[in-house]
This record gives C-alpha cells, structure tokens and sequence, in this order.
C-alpha cells in the first residue's frame, strides 16, 4: 500500500499550517508588530501585512519541521541497491 503525493503534501503542511496559526496568535499576542518594526529600523509595514508575513514564517517553520520529521523516519537503507553477502 502506497501513500499518494496528496497525501504526503497535506501530511506535511497541514500540521505546519495549525501549528502556525497558534503560534502566530500567541506571538503577536505578547509582541506588537508596530512596536518591533519601529525598535528595529524597518521598512513601513502595516499590522495585517505584519501578521500575513510572521504567519508564513511561523508555516514555513513548522512545515519544515515536519518534512524533516517524515524525512527521518525513513529506513535508513530504503533507497540502496547494493546487497551484503
């Protein structure tokens, strides 16, 4: 039985995608983006445009938190050819 690719994708960006949702409510609860830009010297960014590029890093983490974790359960000997004799 195999795993289709759908399903693989969606295995990995889903969690990601909860995971980033929280960890944005809960950031940007304690930190507000007007007050982090202006200490830091950036560009003019307005609060959603805050929230819209903090929630993709937060998805862009976590999702590659989970790649990471399907790509190491992988068996360690899956994709060799050579046999022990």
């Amino acid at each position: 039985m195999s795993i289709s690719t759908t399903q693989r994708v969606i295995s990995v960006l889903w969690p990601g995608f909860l995971v980033a949702s929280a960890a944005t409510v809960v950031f940007f609860t304690v930190f507000d983006p007007e007050e982090l830009i202006a200490s830091r010297g950036g560009p003019e960014v307005s609060r959603l445009g805050a929230y819209t590029v903090g929630f993709f890093l937060f998805w862009g983490m976590t999702s590659l938190s989970s790649l990471l974790t399907c790509y190491f359960q992988r068996p360690c000997d899956a994709g060799r050819s050579d046999t022990k004799e």
